[in-house]
């Protein structure tokens, strides 16, 4: 939970730290107690009581919290934000050979008008206890607020969302100002004509999205390329043709950065976007 914190003040650091261990036990006995469990001790070791809350929250049913909850979330999850620090897009540098960007890290950390969510067709957030996947991610580090608000979306349209299309939500405690859901393709590694206009068609709908909400920085997940399998450099080939096509076409001044993890994929799109 704390692994990411290097650098800065450390006097500040170790404050940010208490305030988010003093929170997370009085969130777990809430947790609990809304689900009629009995607390008990829950031990002091942080990292446990992290998996606990993470867990917790990850299967929680998209219901309305206490005002009291609320409160002492989102403290905690700004305290917790303000440790792992926060990168905002305006300071990252174009790539090589083009006007679109391209960064490393964590996308719960990252100050721009919207982040992009690849999403399930129930818009939910992912229900696995500490699943490392971007939607289980956004979900635990923007609050329980943004489940709640997907499913009254869900609940106006009346029917699970289409591949390909986009939804904007608020981001809560997130750093950004707005998280664009978008379901893409289930490609399991094979990869149809079909599954290549779906995922060109989740970064158009987003960047749609993004303009609509007046929006100057999006910033995009590899979308379909974790459990969803659609294979990484395929994958960034469609990203980075359909964004550049759409800004040409559009003429709008959106800055557009590609968040990735690893070693294979940041050269992958160090190349692409240099072509």
């Amino acid at each position: 939970m704390f692994a990411v914190a290097d650098g800065g003040d450390q006097r500040m650091k170790e404050q940010l730290k208490a305030a988010v261990l003093q929170a997370l036990p009085k969130l777990n006995e809430m947790l609990l107690e809304e689900r009629g469990q009995e607390t008990g001790p829950l031990g002091d070791d942080p990292q446990e009581q992290w998996d606990l809350f993470r867990a917790l929250v990850n299967t929680r049913p998209a219901e309305s919290a206490s005002e009291e909850f609320l409160a002492l979330q989102d403290e905690m999850l700004q305290a917790l934000l303000a440790y792992r620090g926060v990168t905002d897009v305006r300071d990252i540098e174009p790539a090589t050979g083009s006007d679109m960007r391209l960064w490393r890290g964590d996308i719960t950390t990252l100050a721009a008008d919207a982040v992009v969510n690849a999403a399930n067709s129930q818009m939910l957030g992912c229900f696995v206890p500490g699943h490392h996947c971007i939607d289980n991610a956004i979900h635990t580090f923007a609050g329980v607020q943004l489940r709640l608000e997907c499913a009254r979306l869900m609940a106006e349209q009346g029917y699970p969302e289409p591949t390909g299309m986009a939804k904007a939500t608020d981001a809560f405690d997130l750093p950004a100002r707005h998280v664009i859901h978008t379901v893409g393709p289930i490609a399991e590694g094979i990869v149809t004509q079909a599954d290549r206009a779906l995922l060109a068609n989740c970064y158009t709908s987003c960047l749609d999205a993004a303009a609509d909400l007046g929006c100057e920085s999006v910033a995009f997940c590899c979308i379909s390329t974790g459990v969803f399998g659609f294979p990484q450099r395929e994958a960034a080939e469609i990203a980075v043709a359909t964004v550049r096509d759409w800004l040409t076409r559009n003429g709008r001044d959106i800055t557009v950065v590609f968040d990735v993890f690893g070693d294979a994929d940041e050269a992958l799109y160090c190349r692409l976007l240099a072509a």
